[in-house]
């Protein structure tokens, strides 16, 4: 099994590349599946789960051609509609495939979804919204199965904005007949990113990064190009590595824009983070100072980098408290962070961080992709020797993470 070996490394100084956005490039790529015509993604990032998500399209009869960080998507022999066992429940976005091929296809049959065991993420919301647009919808076996001649738009309400929801709902809508709104729909980036390729594709969506998508359906859609948005949680993690080691760092490839609950909370620390062209560089000017932290949708602040800051508040002065309010189980890298020598304490969903004045290395393990990387950032300041194990999960969200650490000076290398 891979692991990161860690030393305690001098502050991180230089200039790194933030890749293609994970979360923006896997529904794009299942949106593919609304075509028959080719589409050429650029800006893709080397991933285990865009590997797996192209290895799923492939299964379903899509021929996928890589040139670096570019892919060319032909699915115009798609004759298989069974995602199967094997490959969904290794990621949860998978189960993207499922509006995309309804719409197209008129009929899909997919595992249950896995992915990271970071909580509860019902896939209620997707069947509701499916099943409002006229789709019939069968569990059993481990599988679902959803079935629809024709989808029709609706008003669908999410009890909750999520994002896949929201994003299997505004694919399906793309081919459906008349309108389909998404109420409470999720406002990420992420979301305007898909729509703006769904746009290309000769879609008609309005109002993608609002609380409210209008989707009017057309009869068919054609092949376009499109370039991924940067992963504003890449960048945020390596703004926190520049902060938890006192370092001075300029990130390529970043819209600041969509990072500004980071970004506060680390000028609210002390760090100075400044835009400058397409990037942003981040320098530790003064001693740090601990913040408290409370998750959100977006636009607050991303749950996705709340371990990263509660590894940076381990290692602050004073006292801090993170409040997670998106996911119930997404402080399992507390005990790993404690073994490390941090001292906090979970009441209910917040937990109680006092700085210590050192974390000391020793083997921990990454129970999830975010935790993962709180962890090596941890490692970067503990003294001694850390080594993280079940790194697969980072490899699913990370483009050469460890390189790029050594690119600004982290004394980080991997094992296999």
């Amino acid at each position: 099994m891979a692991k990161y070996v860690i030393k305690k490394s001098l502050p991180l100084e230089g200039r790194v590349r933030i890749s293609g956005a994970k979360n923006s490039v896997l529904p794009i790529i299942a949106a593919s599946l609304l075509t028959d015509d080719v589409c050429v993604i650029d800006g893709v990032p080397s991933l285990e789960d865009v590997n797996i998500i192209c290895r799923l399209l492939e299964f379903l009869g899509s021929k996928i051609d890589v040139h670096g960080d570019c892919l060319r998507i032909d699915n115009g022999n798609i004759k298989n509609t069974v995602a199967p066992y094997e490959l969904v429940r290794k990621m949860r976005a998978s189960f993207l495939a499922v509006g995309p091929l309804l719409a197209k296809s008129g009929e899909v049959k997919i595992s249950m979804p896995g992915g990271c065991a970071i909580g509860t993420r019902p896939i209620n919301l997707h069947l509701k919204g499916l099943a409002a647009m006229g789709a019939e919808i069968s569990l059993g076996h481990g599988f679902i199965h959803a079935k629809a001649s024709k989808l029709t738009g609706s008003t669908i309400y999410l009890d909750f904005p999520s994002v896949g929801a929201t994003e299997n709902i505004m694919m399906a809508g793309t081919l459906a007949e008349g309108q389909t709104v998404i109420e409470n729909a999720a406002e990420e980036p992420e979301i305007v990113d898909l729509a703006n390729f769904l746009n290309a594709m000769g879609a008609n969506v309005k109002g993608a990064g609002t609380d409210t998508i209008k989707i009017d359906g057309v009869n068919f859609l054609k092949g376009a190009n499109h370039s991924i948005i940067p992963d504003r949680i890449e960048a945020g993690t390596f703004m926190a590595a520049a902060a938890i080691t006192g370092g001075d760092i300029f990130l390529e490839n970043v819209l600041i824009d969509h990072l500004k609950p980071v970004e506060a909370k680390l000028k609210e620390a002390g760090m100075l983070v400044e835009e400058i062209g397409d990037g942003v560089r981040v320098k530790c000017v003064k001693p740090l100072q601990a913040v408290d932290i409370k998750t959100l949708p977006y636009p607050g602040f991303p749950t996705d980098m709340q371990a990263q800051m509660m590894a940076l508040m381990c290692t602050i002065s004073g006292s801090s408290i993170i409040t997670e309010t998106v996911f119930e189980n997404r402080f399992m890298h507390v005990s790993e962070l404690k073994r490390l020598g941090a001292n906090i304490k979970i009441e209910g969903r917040s937990a109680i961080i006092e700085g210590v004045e050192k974390l000391t290395g020793t083997q921990v393990k990454a129970t999830d992709l975010r935790a993962g990387a709180a962890l090596v950032l941890a490692g970067l300041c503990a003294e001694g020797t850390t080594e993280v194990v079940d790194i697969y999960h980072i490899d699913r969200g990370y483009e050469n993470f460890a390189d790029k650490l050594r690119q600004l000076g982290a004394l980080i290398y991997r094992e296999d």
